[in-house]
């Protein structure tokens, strides 16, 4: 019965405990939110301000668009075999003129040896023909030179010197024939004498013809040798160009995209062995509505914003504007030219692009200092302050220029806005500055 009694008792106690420690903590947590709130009534917060202003805007058309390589090429090889070499690798840069790869080149070498040995061949007949014909060291072709033609010219001469010879003598007795001082037997006599050293005269002039062609014809062998020649320098220019194919060089300079061959395959003249993008100057390929092409002009400037770089923006100007509309999208591919001395941007990323046009208005500007981007709410915010108080806006940030960044939605101009302390400062804040 008394053990019953001892535990009443304690049960009563923790109850009358428990509420007593209920009521302490309820009047605490009041206490507590009534001083924060004095705090915050009471407190004034530093700040730097500073002073939303208005500015003439340039008129632009903004649009999205891609990076893209000023240019590509994908390196394929003149002729065909089995890649021997591979001096690149994807992402390496490479100046233009330089080796990317080499393919076996012993086929090229004995072909190479073969028309060089067909040169020397081909230059052994010329000076074969050209001894023929007594012709020295590349001597020029003459036909009264050569030693048969002397032979037979110096034979018609003669017999020439004979018909003339028989010609007076016959001249001479016909005359005398007929004064009657000669009788007609001895005139057939000299008259035969005549009409066979004509005849031998005109064999000796065919002879001498035949010399000459049979000359010109030896001389025509020489010019048929040259060729040879002629021919087999060529062959030896082709298997030296042979040669010369199998050194694969850039175009130009570059980074390598892509590598898809290695030592040991066989490829053609069809192959890619490397593809070379040219990434500076760097191209944005922009779709342009149908309705804002007419502003578009070429050497216009354009502002390209890049999600990869937050903090950057990148200038170029206009390279070329697509004379076809695509009848699906309604829209026209701009390109424009941007410097990317530093590789900064890469072909693929995604830009978002304003295009200047004629024309313009005005817009608010603040100093980005005065622009807070809180990530509870995933939103931009300014903090006007009015008379010690502060005043919060929900801001829509346009381009930056330089310090200040453009408010299209949230601030007017004239306006007095914090510029320092922002993560401190809500709605009714007090500032001092």
């Amino acid at each position: 019965m008394w053990n019953i009694r001892l535990k009443a008792l304690s049960c009563v106690a923790a109850m009358l405990t428990s509420l007593a420690c209920g009521s302490s903590s309820s009047n605490s947590g009041r206490g507590g939110n009534s001083n924060a709130n004095n705090d915050q009534q009471g407190s004034v917060i530093a700040v730097t301000v500073g002073k939303s202003e208005s500015r003439d805007v340039a008129a632009a058309i903004q649009a999205t668009g891609t990076v893209t390589a000023d240019e590509t090429s994908n390196v394929a090889p003149k002729t065909a075999g089995k890649i021997a070499n591979m001096s690149v690798n994807a992402g390496d840069y490479v100046s233009g003129g330089a080796v990317i790869a080499r393919i076996d080149e012993r086929d090229a070498r004995l072909q190479l040896s073969t028309a060089q040995a067909a040169v020397k061949q081909a230059r052994a007949g010329v000076k074969q023909a050209e001894a023929r014909l007594g012709l020295l060291d590349g001597g020029r072709f003459n036909a009264s030179t050569v030693p048969e033609v002397r032979a037979a010219d110096a034979n018609y001469q003669q017999t020439l010197a004979e018909l003339k010879q028989a010609e007076a003598n016959e001249k001479r007795y016909r005359e005398l024939t007929e004064t009657g001082d000669v009788s007609m037997i001895t005139y057939e006599t000299y008259r035969t004498a005549r009409d066979t050293a004509r005849t031998r005269a005109n064999a000796a002039k065919q002879n001498l013809d035949a010399a000459v062609n049979v000359a010109r014809q030896s001389n025509q062998a020489i010019v048929s040798a040259q060729a040879n020649v002629e021919s087999a320098l060529t062959q030896v220019a082709d298997a030296q160009q042979a040669i010369a194919d199998t050194v694969i060089r850039a175009p130009f300079s570059g980074f390598v995209s892509a590598r898809p061959v290695a030592v040991g395959e066989y490829v053609s003249s069809a192959t890619v062995v490397a593809t070379i993008l040219r990434t500076n100057p760097i191209k944005v390929q922009i779709q342009v509505a149908e309705a804002d092409l007419p502003f578009v002009v070429l050497g216009r400037g354009v502002s390209v914003d890049i999600d990869a770089y937050r903090d950057r923006k990148f200038a170029g100007t206009v390279t070329s504007v697509n004379p076809a509309v695509d009848p699906v999208s309604r829209s026209a591919v701009v390109e424009a030219s941007i410097d990317n001395g530093d590789n900064s941007l890469r072909p693929g990323m995604f830009a978002t692009v304003r295009i200047n046009k004629e024309g313009g208005g005005k817009g608010v500007f603040v100093p980005k200092t005065a622009v807070y981007n809180d990530q509870a709410t995933q939103s931009y915010r300014a903090f006007v302050v009015v008379e010690g108080l502060v005043k919060l806006r929900v801001l829509q940030l346009g381009p930056e220029e330089g310090d200040s960044v453009q408010i299209l939605n949230g601030l007017n101009a004239d306006e007095t806005v914090a510029t320092s302390n922002l993560d401190q400062l809500y709605e009714g804040a007090k500032v001092a500055f």
